[in-house]
């Protein structure tokens, strides 16, 4: 079997057990934390019959391993079972109709992290120990300690309330509406990114090949754009593929502070309203992102380098 095939069947198997012990946890996870959701639909108005009617309903009164064989049949069937607040939908369409606007706002965080971590991290790495070098880490460590559930609201005070440039969480105005939210989601990860490039592109620029390309008479934009910072972006590669499904979960705080629909508020609203079949098909949808990102960026590895095959 060649070398690539059998490095790709192996992420392959390791994504898919991960997605199954990931689903698997929070079922049992779901089902022992205290809450009745019965008594969250119905409320403490409803009578006994009513309880146990609705509990058959939901096949609640089953056994533990009977609800997961069930769940498991509605997971290969596609449809990851019924909502608990609404009966009439299924888990998957309620999914299929806010995963656009989240992927939407990862992407654009992602593009805002990687606008701002790129030149500042290369201009640290170019010019270490000078002013640049110490603002660009300031900012990373700026970015990395502001939480973004303070940084959100910090935008919407600025931008929106006092400079009035940029629309108030809520209001649907395109593009625009886009802005605020990832810049709150992208500061971190270009922070992250900030430091990662810099580390990575001064063990670059210490190898002897680029010595010998200096001494070639290279010019040093060309050297360093060229030769440099594309060798050094392997590393960062995997940064980011690890923090792009990272980026899911952080969308969980940026969509409630925006008020944007998304996986994020999809979850946050069938948690507290113990809408158990939502929680899971939200954190199978969130799992299988980071494993399909994970095996991407492995795969990508393994094609640039082929020395990644053999481990």
């Amino acid at each position: 079997m060649p070398s690539l095939v059998r490095y790709l069947l192996t992420r392959v198997l390791r994504g898919a057990a991960t997605v199954l012990g990931v689903v698997t946890l929070v079922f049992l996870l779901l089902h022992l934390i205290p809450g009745d959701p019965v008594q969250a639909m119905l409320g403490d108005q409803a009578s006994p019959e009513d309880r146990v009617a609705l509990r058959r309903t939901l096949h609640l009164d089953r056994p533990l391993p009977e609800q997961y064989a069930l769940f498991c049949g509605e997971l290969l069937s596609g449809s990851l079972g019924q909502s608990f607040r609404d009966q009439t939908r299924s888990v998957a369409s309620l999914i299929v109709e806010v995963v656009p606007g989240t992927l939407q706002l990862a992407l654009a965080a992602l593009t805002v992290a990687l606008c701002l971590a790129l030149p500042l991290g290369a201009l640290a790495a170019v010019r270490r120990g000078s002013f640049w070098d110490g603002l660009a880490s300031s900012v990373a460590l700026l970015g990395l300690a502001i939480p973004n559930i303070w940084l959100g609201p910090l935008l919407i005070l600025l931008f929106g309330v006092w400079l009035r440039i940029l629309p108030m969480p809520g209001d649907s105005a395109g593009f625009l509406s886009l802005i605020l939210p990832a810049l709150t989601l992208g500061a971190a990860l270009s922070a992250v990114l900030t430091r990662q490039t810099r580390a990575s592109l001064l063990d670059v620029l210490s190898e002897p090949y680029i010595r010998a390309a200096r001494a070639r008479g290279i010019s040093e934009l060309r050297l360093i754009v060229r030769h440099a910072l594309r060798n050094a972006l392997l590393p960062v590669l995997t940064v980011v593929g690890a923090q792009l499904g990272a980026l899911l979960s952080g969308a969980v705080v940026a969509e409630k502070i925006f008020e944007r629909p998304g996986i994020g508020s999809l979850f946050l609203e069938a948690f507290f309203e113990r809408d158990i079949p939502v929680v899971q098909g939200c954190t199978l949808v969130i799992a299988l992102f980071y494993v399909l990102v994970n095996l991407g960026v492995d795969l990508l590895y393994g094609v640039i380098d082929p020395r990644v095959r053999l481990e």
